[in-house]
C-alpha cells in the first residue's frame, strides 16, 4: 500500500512541522545551557523553559539529562561517520585511512570542545535511555570501520593478517578515544598536533602488527608469518 502524501498545508503537515520545530528548540536550549551552566548545574525544567515547551514534551525525546546531551549530537555524529566511511580508500596505506577517519571526528568534536568534553565524560557506561541506542549504533559503526581498514591492509600484505580484524579495530578505537580525550582536555586544541599524536600511537600498534600476529591456544603461544615471510615468536609472561 502506498504511503499517503502529507500536504505541507494540511493539519498533519502542520503538526509535523511543529514537532520538528519543538525538537530543534529543545536541542538548541539543551546545548546552550549545558555549555553556559555546565551539565551538572542545568535542570530539565530550565531546558524546557528555554525551549518554550512543557516539561512533559522534553520527556518524549529524552529520559534524563544525559539523554538530552546525546540528543544534541547523535544526528551530526552519524553524519560524520557517514563521511568517514566514504573517506577510506582500499588503495591507501593503513595509517592514511585511519587518520582520514580520525580527522573528520577530531574536526567535529574540536568544533564544539566544551560540549564535546561533556559528551566524552558522559558516554562512559551510557547504555540505557531514549538516545542510547542511536549513539551505540554509531559507535559500533566506527569500531567496525576501523576493523575494515585493518582487514584491507592485511589483504594487501601491508600488515600480517590478524586473527580477528574487528578485535584490532576495537583496539584502534580505544587508542582513538583516549587520544581524542587527551587532545580535547587542553585549553588550546590544534588539529595538527592532535592528529600527529594519534598517528604516533597508531603507528606503535601497526609496527607491532608488522612483526607478526601471535595466536594463543591453551596458555601457549605460536607464531604466524608476517607479510615478509619471517617468523616471530612470543613468550608468555
Amino acid at each position: 500500500m502506498d504511503t499517503p502524501v502529507v500536504s505541507p498545508g494540511s493539519a498533519d503537515g502542520l503538526r509535523a512541522r511543529n514537532k520538528l520545530d519543538k525538537l530543534r528548540r529543545i536541542k538548541q536550549a539543551a546545548e546552550s545551557l549545558f555549555i553556559a551552566k555546565g551539565f551538572d548545574d542545568t535542570t530539565m525544567r530550565e531546558i524546557a523553559v528555554r525551549a518554550g515547551v512543557g516539561l512533559g514534551t522534553i520527556f518524549l525525546y529524552a529520559k534524563n539529562k544525559r539523554d538530552l546531551l546525546f540528543l544534541t549530537i547523535n544526528e551530526p555524529l552519524e553524519r560524520v561517520t557517514d563521511g568517514a566511511e566514504a573517506a577510506i580508500d582500499p588503495k591507501s596505506p593503513l595509517i592514511q585511512n585511519l587518520l582520514a577517519v580520525a580527522k573528520l571526528h577530531y574536526q567535529f568534536f574540536g568544533g564544539q570542545p566544551a560540549l564535546s568534553r561533556l559528551v566524552l565524560r558522559e558516554m562512559i557506561f551510557y547504555d540505557s535511555g531514549a538516545q542510547a541506542m542511536p549513539f551505540q549504533k554509531t559507535r559500533e559503526r566506527l569500531i567496525e570501520l576501523f576493523g575494515r581498514i585493518v582487514d584491507m591492509a592485511a589483504a594487501t600484505g601491508e600488515i600480517a593478517r590478524p586473527e580477528d580484524p574487528l578485535s584490532v579495530g576495537w583496539t584502534m578505537f580505544c587508542i582513538f578515544q583516549v587520544e581524542l580525550r587527551h587532545w580535547l582536555a587542553r585549553e588550546t586544541s590544534q588539529l595538527r598536533t592532535g592528529l600527529n599524536e594519534l598517528e604516533r600511537a597508531f603507528q606503535l600498534l601497526i609496527n607491532g602488527l608488522n612483526r607478526g600476529a601471535v595466536r594463543w591456544r591453551n596458555g601457549r603461544s605460536r607464531t604466524i608469518q608476517n607479510a615478509g615471510g619471517q617468523k616471530t615468536g612470543a613468550r608468555r609472561v
